[in-house]
């Protein structure tokens, strides 16, 4: 008779997250996550990319950091610095860069760096659920600030400043993704950027600026970074690779001043992330980035067409929704009476994934009935279908006109 299973239900700690579902597979129509084009991943320069740099510099992966240190691979940061200096007006040096395994680390590191349980921070109203989740799991009080057709509202912004100042709390930064905003897609006008970084010093907050889409831009330009526009060493800056090469890399990067970097590096103590990876991306892209990018804006500018033409087709004026100004995501209003969470539950059961608006948002209420889609992976057809899908299922559940 097999023995029973040793049962560590008592030794676990009370602050752990809920237990992660067994993953069973994904959904036929997948409209979730950040993953991306596969037809417009450059697969044959990676692995040309692969065979040039293992066959020039394999052996160093003999030794912890490929012999450029903690921070990372010294080429891909010496490549960060010629791109981030030529995309997004940021002067910095190889040094100020430190290499993360995605950029969710970059938050976490951030985030142990600089809060403790019972801080305050400002937060776009609709934003990245991994940012929300991971600071209401240190027990931090995110502060939402709503968002307009471009970006957030510097007005919103001044108001909760000057309450929570009011209440003698001073906030431990502004988080914000200014440039092809998750899920919005918004990109903040320069004048507001400008805005935003005199309030920060006007009421010595620093800003975390998270910059992972904007790369992602249709017209392929976008406005200087927060932390180009500075100038006073008050701006955290973070991006990745995973949206513009390939996610499951894993390769995301910090741009800081020292003082704090180096608190940060202290935390990393995963002894380094993947060299490889590392080793690849700055093989390939010192040579084709910037004739990579082009080519997924075309496809994912194609695929987000399609997308809304179905929406338009299904849903008719019931699902609003902005055209964006680039990424991935398409964030969709449908009509009050529409529970999105419950939509989710229908949907999935049905074979087509959405993320609802609530799980994306610290104002949930108003978030009740949005959706947000990820319209990169799915081919033109899959997205055509799986809006339909979920079209019927909103008809039928939700009395949506035909």
């Amino acid at each position: 008779m097999a023995a029973s299973p040793f049962d560590f239900t008592p030794l676990l700690p009370a602050n752990l997250p809920p237990p992660a579902a067994r993953w069973t597979g994904r959904v036929k129509f997948d409209f979730t996550g950040g993953n991306n084009d596969p037809d417009a991943l450059p697969l044959d320069g990676l692995i040309a990319a692969a065979d040039a740099v293992l066959r020039r510099e394999g052996r160093s992966l003999a030794t912890y950091g490929l012999n450029s240190g903690p921070q990372g691979y010294r080429a891909l940061r010496d490549f960060l610095v010629l791109k981030l200096g030529r995309d997004a007006g940021i002067r910095c040096g190889a040094d100020d860069i430190l290499i993360t395994s995605g950029s969710l680390q970059a938050l976490d590191l951030v985030n142990h760096t600089l809060l403790t349980r019972g801080d305050t921070v400002i937060i776009e109203e609709d934003c990245y659920q991994g940012s929300i989740n991971r600071l209401l799991r240190l027990g931090v009080t995110p502060v939402g600030i709503p968002l307009d057709r471009d970006g957030m509202r510097i007005d919103a912004l001044e108001a909760a400043l000057v309450s929570l100042k009011a209440k003698g709390v001073r906030p431990k930064y502004i988080y914000t993704i200014p440039t092809v905003q998750n899920p919005t897609a918004t990109v903040l006008p320069p004048e507001r950027r400008a805005a935003l970084l005199k309030l920060a010093a006007d009421h010595g907050v620093p800003v975390f600026e998270d910059d992972c889409y904007a790369d992602l831009t249709w017209s392929g330009a976008r406005p200087p970074a927060l932390h180009a526009l500075s100038g006073r060493g008050d701006v955290i800056h973070i991006g990745s690779f995973s949206k513009t090469i390939a996610p499951a890399l894993r390769v995301g990067y910090i741009v800081a001043p020292w003082p704090l970097l180096s608190r940060m590096l202290a935390l990393k103590t995963d002894a380094g992330s993947g060299a490889l990876e590392q080793m690849v991306l700055a093989e390939y892209c010192n040579a084709h980035f910037t004739q990579h990018l082009p080519v997924l804006r075309r496809a994912l500018r194609a695929k987000l067409v399609t997308l809304m033409e179905a929406l338009r087709r299904n849903f008719g004026a019931a699902a609003e929704f902005d055209d964006p100004q680039g990424g991935i995501f398409l964030w969709v209003k449908l009509p009050d009476g529409v529970d999105a969470l419950r939509l989710f539950q229908l949907a999935q059961a049905a074979g087509v994934a959405i993320n609802p608006g609530p799980e994306w948002s610290v104002n949930k209420a108003r978030a009740a009935s949005r959706l947000r889609l990820c319209f990169a992976n799915l081919s033109h057809e899959e997205i055509s279908q799986g809006v339909a899908l979920l079209a019927e299922i909103c008809h039928a559940e939700f009395g949506l006109p035909r």
